[in-house]
């Protein structure tokens, strides 16, 4: 039987719920026990993939095509899990779901309303995504912070769910924050205090509080949250700003979280395996090398645009004892030579990744051409990818008007374009390719040997490919195809393989990288520019 952990947040927004939610997954893993994470957001998008990173970070995909917030990337990464479309619910599609079936007249002519209708529909979301799962543990994570007018829905269809399920199956968490006043020195339990009063007063009481704090907790002040927020003394978790977030299962961990989870559920407690995860922790802190990787871009200004490949680029770090130090280029300054060499002088790889929009290319390409004659290492990631080949088909293959026609609709040499066959799929939110797609690799090239496998599966997210009028052309030029799809058709992979690492690929690789097991391409380019800067020496 499924247990339901549900998780919410107080006093300010952005407080680490879903990091909070990953981490009690992963402690849970380490005991044996399977674990899904949902993620129930209160926008009224019916997914995050027509919104702007700029607003709402990355667009994480999954194995299904399901177009997710960015949390379900941490919830994969600390689980080693792979979520669904189900482990998403915005508000958005709750209400879409509803408005469908009053339209189609299953509510038979009855009043809709948000009781019962919308909380049934989100009572029903988790228990689609527990019977698809069927984990031990279900963990529910609800964006935004208790009293937001939006999140009303959600947080009526969680006391009516505990109610029904039974609170032995169930549990609540509260995320809050602990303000520091650096005049004073000290810190504030009135703002949780009040934020408890609020999630009581719409019928649910937490029975574990994590306290998102900058210092430790005084003994005196948990004794105060515990007495006024009604948890027991060993309910009241502290959850200090770490240096890294692979940090915080370990903290959790050692004030006895999933422990007293746990035993609060009925379930048996386990040692838990946490010692790879530990060594991770100590690569981090006491690093070999350190490493300088650019990551070029138009949102580099909100990390959060880019945070799949910023964590895989960690995870590389950590296999090969590295320091990954991020450098933030803006690609539509760059367009002349001279100020990409100053911009690029203390650089070891290049990082160019998907985006939103179409601004800055000519910079991009800029940067490219100077990496690859340059021999610095270089991953392309979907849009990096197109990028790559245009830059080749340009400078190497003599196709100077070389574009894609998605930056140029009339371009003359489109080198990448919509496949014929797909035109007439209309829409922005249209995609040609989203979700799981099996790519063949081609013997002897770099992409092979850093997966060490013939066929492998990867998750695309866009509707431009590879034209193949101009494959033959580029191969005979020294462009090599590493990857393409099952059937051979669709070009998946380009590596030029004069250089030690110039590869790109037109999947995101990014969304399959685990701290514990890094992706194979990321792994391949700090393989590569390691052995590039030891040679240096």
């Amino acid at each position: 039987m499924t247990k339901y952990i549900f998780i919410t947040g107080g006093v300010v927004s952005s407080l680490g719920k879903g990091i909070v939610a990953a981490s009690l997954g992963k402690l849970l893993r380490a005991r044996g026990y399977s674990v899904a994470n949902q993620k129930l957001d209160p926008y009224l998008n019916v997914d995050p993939g027509t919104m702007s990173p700029f607003q709402h970070g990355e667009v994480f995909v999954t194995d299904d095509g399901g177009e997710a917030d960015l949390d379900l990337g941490h919830y994969e990464r600390f689980t080693d899990t792979s979520l669904s479309k189900l482990n998403s619910l915005p508000a958005g599609s709750i209400y879409s779901n509803v408005i469908n079936k009053e339209r189609r007249g299953e509510y038979n002519g009855g009043t809709v309303q948000v009781i019962p209708h919308i909380t049934n529909e989100i009572k029903a979301g988790i228990q689609r995504a527990a019977k698809q799962c069927k984990p031990d543990f279900l963990i529910t994570e609800i964006g935004g912070t208790v009293g937001d007018i939006e999140s009303l829905p959600h947080i009526e269809a969680i006391r009516q769910f505990r109610a029904e399920e039974g609170y032995d199956k169930t549990l609540s968490i509260h995320v809050t924050l602990l303000p520091y006043l650096q005049t004073s020195g000290e810190l504030k339990t009135k703002p949780s205090q009040h934020s408890v009063n609020t999630l009581r007063g719409f019928g649910i009481q937490p029975e574990i509080l994590i306290c998102r704090t900058q210092q430790a907790i005084p003994k005196e002040e948990k004794d105060k949250l515990a007495l006024f927020c009604s948890v027991p003394k060993d309910c009241v978790i502290e959850c200090q700003d770490m240096s890294t977030i692979y940090e915080v299962p370990i903290a959790l961990e050692e004030q006895g979280m999933a422990s007293v989870i746990l035993k609060k559920l009925g379930m048996a407690d386990k040692k838990p395996n946490l010692d790879s995860w530990k060594k991770i922790i100590e690569v981090a802190k006491n690093p070999t090398y350190e490493l300088n990787v650019a990551i070029v871009g138009e949102c580099s200004q909100v990390n959060d645009a880019y945070l799949s490949i910023v964590e895989s680029l960690k995870h590389a770090g950590f296999a090969q004892s590295s320091k990954i130090k991020i450098k933030w280029v803006e690609s539509e300054a760059n367009k002349e030579e001279d100020k990409i060499k100053e911009i690029l002088k203390d650089v070891d790889a290049v990082v160019v990744p998907g985006v939103y929009g179409a601004r800055g290319i000519e910079g991009k390409l800029n940067i490219i051409k100077y990496v690859r004659e340059n021999n610095i290492p270089y991953l392309g990631v979907s849009l990096g990818f197109q990028c790559a080949v245009v830059e080749y088909a340009r400078n190497v293959a003599g196709m100077t008007d070389a574009n894609s026609t998605e930056f140029v609709p009339t371009a003359n040499c489109p080198v990448i374009s919509i496949m014929e066959d797909e035109k007439s799929t209309a829409g922005y939110h249209s995609s040609v390719r989203l979700g799981a797609c099996d790519t063949l690799l081609k013997a002897s090239t770099k992409t092979r040997s850093a997966y060490g496998e013939k066929q492998i599966s990867e998750r695309h997210r866009h509707r431009y490919e590879f034209n193949n009028y101009y494959r033959q052309n580029l191969e005979e030029k020294g462009l090599v195809v590493s990857g393409t799809s099952s059937d051979g058709f669709l070009v998946d992979i380009i590596e030029v393989p004069e250089n030690d690492w110039h590869v790109a690929c037109q999947f995101h690789p990014e969304f399959k990288s685990r701290p514990e097991r890094p992706h194979p391409l990321f792994n391949g380019l700090i393989k590569a520019t390691i052995k590039q800067k030891t040679k240096k020496k």
